[in-house]
């Protein structure tokens, strides 16, 4: 209900109302009453806006209450979840701290057994390289032991090199061979002395063998490492023993490239560069004279000689013949009035040096024959031979022995004493004065110095030849059959060793009957597409190891051994 108004603000009640006196109100009246009127109108005005501003913050007071008890039971809520969490987080944390102290004291535990294991890896390691040097050891003096009783014996040395794989090697119109699935490479290098040829292909039989040899070099070897086993037999050239060492493989089997380095059009030079690729025949050049000067009192005289043993027939490629100006001039084997074997009427020259040396050499290689085919663009149809004949001043064995004992290590000079002493008790050859001469001044000795570039063996479906290379074919085949006839015949100590079916083993007779010591480089290639000829040359190789010769002997000195020749 609206409240009432004042008296005052009342309106005057009309004339003749009951209750109602008139007044007669003075103008002053008048005013003031409006003025009142005007202010009430105002002030109810004020408070009617006082009664809604009142009315709104009632309201706005209610909303706040409640906003103000949510936020309370939120809080109160927050208080609870954060209770449990931090109870929650408290667990954990113990947890936590338990599986700490724990990995710790595993920690501490795993600390103390791997210092244990540690001190015990030291202590096997020192045990291991202890054992090691003495495995190196052993096996060095089974290595000397080894080379006494192949001295002893006379046997053939026969070190096999596989050559690495090479582009040519995957050609092959063989399906099977061209399956990714099928290794290549066939031959392996065990060790350094023990080679595996493992294969198996699908439709033949399973090939699985291992060959002995007294060196075998891998893939990787170097060439500084292949002539590291042949300077001990510079050392013997120079005390008097005939040396040949010779390289036999199939067609590009890697053969010149052991003994004479890379293919080059000028050929080998020197000097050498340690780390160059460069064959056995220069570096035994370099080393040789390198040798010599060590020694200068014995004054050497060196000659050098080289033929090629081409479709069975002897060449001489130093012969001064202005006919042959493309190849060399034929010559023919004389069998001196002692049994050894010569090339009647062969050109030798003296060389001063390395150099002098290596350049006869280039030049006999430029008549070499040669003729391409489809396993190797630049293979040799001919069997190469350079001799290199040392005649030098004899020394007693008191001086030998001191030469030797500056090159070589103890075990090696005390088993070449003990051989020497072994072959003079056997009745070797010594060096005597040369008569007419009474202060006994002109005592020689001659060594010769073999080194042999035989041509490859071919089968010749692989190789591809025709016509006139077929011919060079087949008797460079029938050469090297001719060879392993021989062999095989020295290993069953026949009465008749066939040395005179072929020119070239009539030539090394001398060297192949055990008046040398003789090296056989075995070469090979690795690819399963010349699979047979690599069977074939190690079989070669085990059939060269098996002859025993006998101990091998010093060259008589030349004026007891020079003799009338005769036309074999």
């Amino acid at each position: 209900m609206p409240p009432r108004r004042p008296l005052w603000l009342r309106a005057p009640r009309a004339p003749g109302s009951p209750g109602v006196v008139p007044a007669v109100f003075p103008a002053t009246y008048k005013g003031k009453i409006e003025k009142s009127r005007s202010e009430a109108t105002r002030i109810s005005t004020l408070y009617n806006k006082q009664q809604r501003l009142q009315r709104n913050t009632r309201s706005a007071l209610s909303q706040l209450d409640r906003v103000i008890q949510k936020l309370n039971q939120d809080i109160q809520a927050f208080h609870s979840s954060s209770r449990a969490l931090l109870r929650d987080y408290q667990d954990e944390y113990q947890d936590h701290v338990s599986e700490i102290v724990t990995a710790v004291q595993r920690t501490q535990q795993s600390a103390e057994t791997l210092l244990a294991c540690q001190a015990k890896v030291v202590h096997l390691e020192q045990a291991l390289q202890d054992v090691s040097a003495r495995h190196q050891l052993e096996r060095q003096r089974r290595k000397v032991l080894h080379n006494s009783l192949v001295e002893l014996k006379g046997n053939i040395r026969v070190h096999c090199r596989i050559r690495p794989l090479l582009p040519f090697d995957s050609e092959s119109d063989d399906p099977v061979l061209q399956s990714s699935s099928i290794s290549r490479e066939v031959a392996h290098a065990v060790d350094d002395e023990t080679v595996l040829v493992k294969c198996d292909r699908p439709g033949h039989p399973l090939i699985n063998k291992t060959y002995h040899f007294e060196r075998v070099y891998g893939p990787a070897e170097s060439q500084r490492v292949v002539f590291g086993d042949v300077c001990p037999l510079l050392t013997s050239l120079l005390d008097g023993y005939n040396v040949c060492v010779m390289a036999y493989g199939q067609t590009g089997s890697g053969k010149s490239y052991t003994m004479l380095g890379p293919h080059s059009d000028d050929g080998p030079v020197l000097p050498l560069d340690p780390q160059s690729d460069l064959g056995i025949i220069p570096r035994t050049a370099e080393e040789l004279f390198r040798l010599i000067s060590e020694n200068p009192s014995r004054s050497p005289k060196v000659e050098v000689s080289i033929v090629e043993v081409y479709n069975n027939d002897i060449f001489d490629l130093l012969a001064k013949d202005t006919v042959a100006a493309v190849s060399g001039v034929k010559r023919e084997v004389m069998t001196a009035k002692d049994g050894r074997t010569e090339v009647a009427l062969l050109a030798s020259e003296a060389v001063g040096s390395a150099s002098k040396l290596m350049e006869l050499v280039r030049g006999g290689l430029q008549l070499r024959a040669k003729h391409p085919t489809l396993v190797h663009a630049d293979s040799s149809r001919s069997h190469l031979i350079i001799t290199v004949t040392l005649t030098t001043a004899a020394c007693s064995d008191s001086t030998a022995d001191q030469a030797c004992s500056a090159t070589l290590p103890r075990e090696q000079t005390e088993a070449g004493r003990a051989g020497r002493s072994r072959r003079t008790s056997q009745g070797a050859s010594a060096p005597q004065p040369v008569p007419g001469d009474p202060a006994g001044r002109a005592e020689q000795v001659q060594a010769r110095l073999q080194l042999v570039d035989l041509a490859g063996s071919e089968c010749i479906g692989v190789s591809g030849v025709t016509g006139s290379a077929l011919r060079e074919t087949a008797c460079i085949n029938r050469s090297l059959a001719a060879l392993a006839d021989v062999l095989g015949a020295l290993s069953e100590h026949r009465s008749h060793v066939p040395y005179r079916n072929s020119r070239l083993t009539h030539l090394l007779q001398d060297c192949l009957g055990g008046d040398a010591k003789l090296l056989v480089i075995l070469c090979i290639s690795p690819s399963q597409r010349h699979l047979a000829q690599t069977l074939q040359g190690l079989g070669f190789g085990i059939r060269a190891r098996q002859v025993q010769r006998g101990p091998a002997r010093k060259r008589p000195p030349s004026s007891q051994t020079e003799g009338k020749r005769r036309p074999d």
